[in-house]
């Protein structure tokens, strides 16, 4: 049996090249579960491995894709069997062990989640690990007891997949949403997944650099780190919360401790790679029933596996509105 793929290489000059390429099964790699793969996706991650490898990738060549959703084919973990609909996101797949770009994928079955009825593998993957991160962002601020008339919530990145998303989930839960992209243009299209504001981001990178500033969110929900994540966090309210997932603006941030000790303000870190399994399936149950699924299909793109090699330096660049779903059949 063979399947499609596309097959990274990293040359000397450490740039990656890539080929649709069909390959024996036998080149899959070791796993309990043998997936149909239907779809893929693009995540700021699979933008570094498709372009540089990003340091994510030891083995070459290599099949990227960090998310993928399909159908069991066969199994030998009591878990799964042939014909369960299932979605993978993390767990170092398409970095360290062969992921989804391929129309085929073997894992490990701990590392799946059967899908809720109520979305599709196509749906799983306009959700991804983007959407996915979105939900346990939203579920660490309700946790911390944040609820809609608690105030405002800001999202950082608000255009991009991660905020494009929780946008909508926090939306459809009744919070006023305060939406901060720098692609102004992207207003309408943030308005329609059910912003009330948009904030130029500006507005945040150059507020004054001071510790504090005048208290107005109640919460954050922060992909960007760096400058933005840093006056944003100034401006939260008395006993309010951040989750932070991404760090599109780099890994540090001029931040300062007086939030945490005169506002009593809480950071609750987001990981979506190597979350266990049980608030896995509850993030998937939660997107069944919290996720706008129309709005969802809005901030939708699709692409083939033939496609990636040019989006992976868009994404990169911050050139890539909402989601992008791969079919790998094309």
């Amino acid at each position: 049996m063979s399947f499609r793929a596309l097959v990274l290489s990293q040359g000397a000059d450490r740039k990656v090249s890539g080929t649709v390429e069909t390959l024996s099964e036998d080149r899959l790699p070791a796993g309990d579960v043998t997936v149909a793969v239907d779809y893929s996706t693009l995540n700021y991650k699979d933008g570094l491995v498709l372009t540089s490898g990003g340091g994510l990738v030891k083995t070459w060549p290599h099949v990227g894709g960090i998310d993928f959703a399909g159908t069991v084919e066969a199994s030998d973990n009591p878990g799964f069997k042939a014909g369960d609909k299932v979605v993978l996101n993390g767990w170092r797949v398409g970095e360290i062990h062969w992921g989804g770009y391929a129309t085929k994928a073997r894992v490990k079955g701990d590392w799946l989640v059967k899908l809720p009825a109520a979305i599709s593998t196509k749906r799983a993957m306009a959700i991804g690990t983007a959407g996915y991160t979105s939900m346990l962002c939203v579920i660490a601020l309700e946790k911390h007891g944040l609820k809609p008339a608690s105030g405002e919530i800001l999202v950082t990145g608000a255009a991009g997949g991660v905020g494009s998303v929780a946008v909508a989930i926090l939306a459809k839960l009744g919070y006023n949403v305060v939406a901060a992209t720098g692609r102004p243009q992207e207003g309408d299209y943030l308005k329609s997944l059910g912003a009330t504001t948009i904030l130029d981001r500006k507005e945040l990178t150059e507020a004054p650099d001071r510790p504090l500033l005048s208290e107005r969110f109640a919460g954050v929900v922060d992909t960007v780190s760096g400058v933005m994540f840093a006056r944003a966090l100034a401006q939260v309210k008395y006993g309010g919360a951040a989750a932070v997932c991404g760090l599109a603006a780099g890994p540090a941030f001029p931040g300062s401790i007086l939030p945490f000790i005169l506002r009593s303000v809480s950071v609750y870190g987001i990981d979506s790679v190597m979350l266990p399994k049980g608030p896995r399936e509850e993030a998937w149950k939660r997107l069944g029933t919290d996720l706008p699924l129309d709005k969802l299909d809005s901030t939708v793109s699709d692409a083939g596996l033939s496609d990636l090699m040019a989006l992976g330096p868009k994404i990169l660049k911050g050139e890539v509105r909402g989601r992008v779903v791969v079919d790998v059949s094309k």
